[in-house]
């Protein structure tokens, strides 16, 4: 697919470049949007209650814990599995269902699922036992908690409605709130004005916020995440002879990704360079079958940019940042392109920033006096939740939680109005 043509592009000249700083320095504007659209009558003392939680669903990684806070308390894959045959019910397994880290290590003999797909809930009756599951490994009672959930951008309106449902209806929660996950990142980078590029297992998202504000008709939505480069490492190992099967083992590439994957800044010098002693590295498998990997620690990555290199017809991840930017007011494009950050697992791949940032500025004209900036805070793997526990504890927060007095008037239509 041909590229987005630069000489489209206008950088614009109302805004100037967002500085960087602190959260505190931003917070009244994180939160003005709630604070005029109701009576004072209808503000929440969030002190009458225990300290809220904070939902992070992924694709691949739950992440919860509590706002006060620095890292969610507990994390865990979000699969669930369920025994492959009825006689094993009163045999090795001796549960009906398994979540996380249970059902990962009683694989062989489960039936695996997964309740979120491409960052979108598709299992509601397994996507609550997970949020049971949840609150058991925190040890709390959801009643006396209230609760921040995140969803991905593009997330269906009537999941939105659905998570809040769930939420009062089932676990009896006092107060609760849906965010979007771009506009939490956001949050914790210490910004209101950006463009989030968030990527974790299963989806990537490119998310134009400005002021607070998530601007939909920009959203781009990327194709390709973590577990798209997981399999084509699998693939390229399978092609050097290593022996590769079953899903099971797709754990195992996982982790070999993670140790031993990089983005290359300059894909074709590194292919022409070829395979060498120093630029090689070896994982040892867990049945001491030592693989040795040279060009796959880059070319598996490298279809984050050249999806054609597995036959899809999208453009690159660069091109769809740049073209969410396009999509944006063409007075907010300059601040967009020096305000980029990255979140998400799928991001820590050594060499992933410098490569973007060079790969989107060379889309922008030459004569366009633009600074390109991609950002990579530190643990973005959580940087998500991170911004739900910051957005959770502000004071001036309080009126944009829907209480169950609330719920309870209006029905879970109410998320509507109240989250944005």
């Amino acid at each position: 697919m041909a590229p987005i043509q630069p000489l489209e592009f206008d950088p614009g000249g109302g805004e100037e470049d967002h500085p960087d700083g602190v959260l505190s320095s931003d917070s009244d504007h994180v939160t003005q949007r709630v604070q005029t659209q109701f009576r004072e009558d209808d503000i929440i003392q969030i002190t009458d209650f225990n300290v809220p939680i904070v939902l992070d669903m992924g694709s691949g990684l739950m992440k919860a814990g509590f706002a006060n806070q620095d890292l969610p308390n507990v994390t865990f894959p979000t699969i669930t599995g369920v025994p492959k045959y009825e006689e094993i019910m009163s045999g090795a397994v001796e549960k009906e269902l398994y979540v996380g880290h249970d059902a990962q290590h009683m694989r062989g003999v489960l039936t695996l699922n997964h309740p979120i797909k491409n960052g979108i809930i598709c299992n509601w009756e397994e996507m609550e036992k997970m949020w049971q599951y949840t609150f058991q490994q925190l040890c709390v009672d959801p009643e006396e908690h209230p609760v921040l959930l995140t969803e991905a951008a593009m997330n269906p309106l009537e999941n939105r409605r659905r998570m809040v449902e769930i939420m009062f209806e089932n676990f009896g929660v006092p107060l609760a709130y849906v965010a979007m996950q771009a506009v939490l990142a956001l949050y914790a980078a210490g910004r209101t004005t950006g463009v989030v590029v968030d990527s974790g297992e299963g989806v990537s998202h490119s998310v134009p916020v400005f002021e607070g504000y998530s601007l939909p008709h920009a959203v781009q939505r990327f194709p390709l995440a973590g577990l798209d480069v997981t399999l084509q490492l699998k693939k390229l190992l399978q092609e050097q002879g290593v022996c590769m099967r079953t899903t099971a083992e797709d754990e195992i590439v996982r982790e070999m990704k993670e140790k031993c994957c990089c983005v290359a800044l300059n894909y074709e010098a590194e292919l022409n360079l070829g395979s060498s002693s120093c630029r090689e590295m070896q994982y040892t498998m867990p049945d001491g079958q030592i693989v040795t990997m040279g060009t796959e620690r880059f070319r598996a990555p490298e279809i984050l940019f050249n999806p054609d290199m597995i036959g899809r017809d999208h453009p690159g991840i660069h091109e769809s940042i740049f073209k969410s930017i396009l999509r944006s007011d063409i007075d907010l494009r300059r601040s967009f392109l020096g305000n980029i950050i990255l979140s998400g697992g799928n991001t820590l791949l050594p060499g992933l920033p410098e490569r973007l940032q060079a790969e989107v500025k060379s889309l922008v004209p030459a004569d366009m006096r633009v600074n390109v900036c991609v950002t990579s805070p530190k643990d973005r793997r959580f940087l998500v939740w991170s911004g739900g526990a910051v957005l959770a504890n502000l004071s001036t927060f309080n009126s944009a939680w829907i209480s169950r007095g609330e719920y309870e008037e209006y029905g879970p239509q109410i998320v509507f109005r109240k989250c944005f």
